[in-house]
């Protein structure tokens, strides 16, 4: 058994986009259709860099603001994300509303091959299992699409409802007192290596990194989410 499984364990909690769910098709090939059909040609390869870009200004927002989150302010943080995403595409608001609601629901996301069989072997050796996710309301509507995700409906943190982004550590203050065990008996999984994995051992959590990239930091590491119980 892999040592982030170790008998003190009671409790995984999984990250939800980049671990579990990914955009289908990606994001930016969303992105590039919306643009596309409000009049603009842009390639994914540009789409992704000014994505990554509008991203990062968000994320350095946030991190200025104690990591404080809301319904309100996701809706926000997205608006401004796709207008600078698409900036210079007409009606770029109503961009941003098709964009809102397309994430809104199952048929744009596919699961992880392996987190059905991960999640019951979790489940058949008594451990708890979960989701803590930076994500809003839309995520609800999204998990009623994937049965296969159902065992972790009970125990799903939102960002937006506790009020606290990750890293904070309030959000995992949360998501220790929904698995009703102490911090160090829960493992966090994601993929994320500041949000999910500094940002959960800071908060006294065990946690892996999803990496199959196999990036160089000296962490503990899934190359996929079969390792986890293998």
């Amino acid at each position: 058994m892999p040592i982030w499984l170790h008998p003190e364990i009671r409790a995984v909690f999984f990250d939800a986009v980049g671990t579990l769910l990914f955009p289908n098709p990606s994001a930016p090939t969303i992105y590039a259709e919306v643009a596309r059909r409000a009049g603009v040609e842009l390639s994914s390869a540009d789409v992704r860099t000014r994505f990554v870009e509008a991203f990062r200004k968000q994320e350095a927002f946030d991190r200025a603001a104690g990591w404080v989150t809301s319904e309100a302010r996701e809706h926000d943080r997205w608006r401004v994300i796709v207008s600078e995403t698409l900036a210079g595409v007409p009606d770029v608001d109503g961009c941003f509303l098709a964009l809102y609601e397309h994430f809104s629901k199952p048929t744009a996301w596919k699961v992880d091959p392996c987190a059905t069989e991960v999640i019951q072997r979790l489940a058949e050796r008594g451990i708890r299992v979960g989701m803590g996710s930076n994500y809003d309301a839309r995520l609800w509507s999204v998990l009623d699409g994937f049965p296969q995700l159902a065992p972790l409906r009970e125990r799903t943190v939102v960002s937006a409802t506790v009020g606290f982004r990750k890293p904070a550590t309030e959000f995992f203050r949360e998501v220790t007192r929904v698995a009703e065990c102490a911090p160090n008996q829960i493992l966090f999984v994601g993929d994320d290596l500041d949000n999910d994995y500094h940002g959960a051992t800071a908060a006294g959590l065990t946690a892996v990194l999803l990496d199959a990239s196999n990036r160089p930091h000296s962490v503990n590491r899934l190359n996929n989410l079969r390792e986890l119980t293998d």
